[in-house]
């Protein structure tokens, strides 16, 4: 089973869009997650049935018990993040200001501040439309430890990966280089860039490329829109030449990959002799890639 990363810089490349085709075209020779759990919108193309749902607890959450408490104000003392109030004589903590360090835990006198789990998300088991298996998950609002439930996606879909024994793990990951991208790219085997003809699009690329390089995992790149700036298409190849970077595909700019999107579609399905067909090229080097043993 390989895994297979679609990443990008920066939002708004048409990185999702991609994955989605690919999805479709590997159909039910993979597992398909969506790691972007910050912003999880895979299933807007997937058309997802539910199976599996579980919460998703992450970090902890001080609970301030009235009974007992001698109104010693400690615990508001020492909480650095002003999360503990005083709401009609009786101490509350704030959910989305405490950080779970467990100060206020440590000094209260009287043990009657308990350290609760905080429910930071969903997290769920899928069957698409393509009749492959989706693991994704929702984080919620607020909440932080993206990185623990991107990596709960990411390994769930490896096992299942193995109990179905398909060839494939497909990842959406989030854009950018921070924590849940690196919890993305662990254990991968090739990593899709997707980028677009702008000043952003080759500063994000190359960003997003410097830790790809330092991961040592193979890299190839589809350009997107790439016929909207041609003199920054040129330069964003010269970065993939410069960096031994293969070009899977250059996508034109095409009204049919926002129409696509509007009706919940695929651009492969919506366009297969336009799109489609460079999106079905680059699914099938991206195979070859994979599979070649050199």
């Amino acid at each position: 089973m390989k895994e297979i990363v679609v990443l990008s810089g920066k939002g708004g490349t048409g990185k999702t869009s991609i994955t989605g085709s690919l999805a479709a075209l590997g159909a039910e020779n993979l597992v398909l997650a969506d790691c972007d759990v910050d912003a999880a919108d895979m299933h807007l193309l997937t058309e997802p049935r539910v199976q599996i749902q579980e919460d998703f607890y992450s970090g902890k959450t001080a609970l301030v018990h009235t009974e007992g408490c001698v109104h010693c104000f400690k615990c508001q003392q020492v909480c650095h993040f002003d999360a503990i109030n005083v709401i009609d004589g009786e101490f509350v903590v704030d959910p989305i200001e405490c950080e779970g360090c467990g100060y206020c835990y440590q000094v209260c006198p009287t043990h009657t501040i308990d350290m609760k789990k905080r429910l930071a998300g969903k997290f769920f088991v899928s069957k698409t439309r393509f009749n492959n298996t989706l693991v994704h998950a929702r984080l919620g609002i607020a909440a932080d430890n993206s990185g623990k439930l991107v990596t709960k996606v990411r390994e769930e879909a490896a096992k299942i990966a193995g109990q179905e024994k398909v060839d494939y793990v497909l990842v959406d990951a989030s854009p950018g280089i921070g924590c849940p991208v690196v919890a993305s790219l662990t254990g991968a085997n090739l990593v899709v860039l997707v980028t677009e003809p702008t000043v952003s699009g080759l500063h994000d690329l190359s960003r997003v490329y410097e830790l790809v390089s330092k991961l040592k995992i193979k890299t190839v790149c589809i350009i997107n829109k790439a016929d909207l700036n041609e003199d920054m298409a040129e330069q964003i190849k010269g970065f993939l030449q410069e960096h031994n970077i293969r070009l899977l595909a250059e996508i034109p700019y095409d009204i049919k990959f926002t129409e696509a999107i509007t009706i919940g579609k695929t651009v492969v399905e919506y366009d297969e002799i336009g799109i489609g067909k460079l999106l079905k090229e680059s699914w099938k080097t991206v195979k070859q890639i994979l599979n070649d043993k050199n």
